[in-house]
């Protein structure tokens, strides 16, 4: 049986021409068949995933119908370990679920396993390659995910971002990642880098399956998308970084805006303030200085178990940063996410770069996260769409940002988008 999107699965499942257990089946094969090359799951228990799937067809009923859904494993579930890509976590199982994991039982859904995460979802990787070349990174940290996703073991995932977690290994693995409002999404039962700006995000391979995924995870009914809207207004944002995209993200990004405009969608150049050119820096004195407190157990008690990556890079960097900095970063944050509230006065999404170009070379290094960082700080909605390739082969995708709590838009904007794309 060939991967089905979470949305045909429901319907099949509603209709009697499918069971959960048989789609839950068919993931399994496929992972067996694919799982020694792609290494997207931390933990994996068949006959568990097969007991929730017939327990969910005699259920009945639910938003998700027993499609499987695969966790990032950093995010807790009370019937299998969370092990965050750490020796100190390894083995562990938490007390409960964490509110997403909860939310989507309620609504039907089959747990199928924990996807691999880089360690404590930082940079220190995991084993997951590419399933497009596995010579290059699935990026990170919600590497396992992407890729499982991206290779039919799952529809749907949950994936987190601090900086550029879901938008990143999406667009890389070339599939749709979603990150909402922050806020909107409960991140109760998720290991926390950073509160200020750590938020649960969404992957899957349409955009009827996000919708419906995040209906189940705000418990509300499967959100509607919108096809018939009024030709959008969107804004080109390059980004105060764009000298570092690469040449094939540079030209789709402006092919993309070229070709929406001759399908009748407005189109304006929009640029930061100048007072917020630097506001990466800003992102990562807050991100650095929380991560660095956030984490103190793991620094202070088992200090030899964390990676040296780590404990040299993004710990070290937090201890270095001080409260002043921290302080002064936030108070800009807020100025920041204001100001980004105000280019949406004059367009409903802004278009760039969901990544500086393809997955890069290699394991180790999991892709830069700084055209995501930008709108992680804002808070603004993001998603990106697959877009086509680039002179590897590997997929490109473009970033698709919406004004705060305004996510339906957005959605219904990236179906129209999508639709006027080859």
């Amino acid at each position: 049986m060939k991967p089905l999107s979470a949305t045909e699965a429901v319907a099949a499942i509603e209709s009697g021409k499918l069971t959960a257990e048989k789609v839950v089946r068919a993931c399994l094969d496929r992972i067996a068949e694919r799982e020694p090359a792609v290494k997207a799951w931390a933990f994996l228990e068949p006959a568990l995933a097969l007991a929730q799937a017939r327990a969910a067809d005699a259920a009945r009923g639910g938003v998700l119908r027993g499609v499987p859904i695969g966790v990032k494993d950093i995010i807790d579930t009370h019937d299998m370990p969370t092990g965050h890509n750490s020796p100190i976590f390894q083995g562990k199982a938490p007390f409960g679920d964490a509110a997403c994991v909860a939310l989507c039982r309620t609504a039907n859904a089959v747990i199928l396993g924990k996807t691999v995460t880089t360690e404590f979802a930082n940079r220190h990787p995991g084993p997951t390659v590419n399933p497009h070349n596995p010579a290059h990174t699935p990026g990170g940290s919600s590497s396992g995910s992407a890729a499982a996703v991206a290779d039919g073991h799952v529809p749907l995932a949950f994936g987190t971002q601090t900086g550029g977690s879901v938008i990143r290994p999406a667009a890389y693995c070339g599939v749709i990642g979603y990150k909402p409002t922050f806020g909107d999404f409960s991140r109760v039962g998720i290991k926390m880098q950073c509160h200020s700006v750590d938020t649960l995000g969404l992957m899957a391979r349409t955009l009827d399956d996000i919708a419906l995924f995040r209906g189940a995870v705000l418990k509300l009914p499967p959100i509607r998308i919108d096809r018939g809207i009024a030709r959008p207004r969107i804004g080109l944002c390059r980004t105060p970084i764009w000298s570092e995209a690469e040449p094939d993200t540079k030209k789709l990004l402006e092919a993309t805006a070229s070709k929406l405009a001759d399908k009748g969608a407005s189109l304006i150049d929009v640029a930061f303030a100048a007072p917020f050119a630097d506001i990466l820096d800003d992102h990562a004195a807050i991100t650095s200085w929380e991560g660095a407190r956030n984490y103190a157990d793991e620094r202070l008690r088992n200090p030899d178990k964390v990676s040296r990556a780590l404990m040299d890079g993004a710990m070290k960097r937090g201890l270095e940063t001080s409260f002043e900095r921290y302080v002064a970063a936030q108070r800009k944050a807020v100025a920041f996410r204001a100001h980004v509230d105000s280019l949406f006065d004059k367009v409903d999404v802004l278009l760039c770069p969901s990544a500086p170009g393809e997955a890069p070379k290699g394991v180790e290094f999991t892709g830069d996260p700084r055209f995501n960082s930008i709108w992680t700080l804002a808070g603004t909605p993001c998603v990106t769409l697959p877009a086509g390739s680039g002179a590897n082969g590997l997929p490109l995708g473009i970033q698709l940002v919406g004004l705060r709590h305004a996510d339906d838009r957005l959605l219904s904007v990236a179906a129209w988008v999508a639709a006027h794309l080859d």
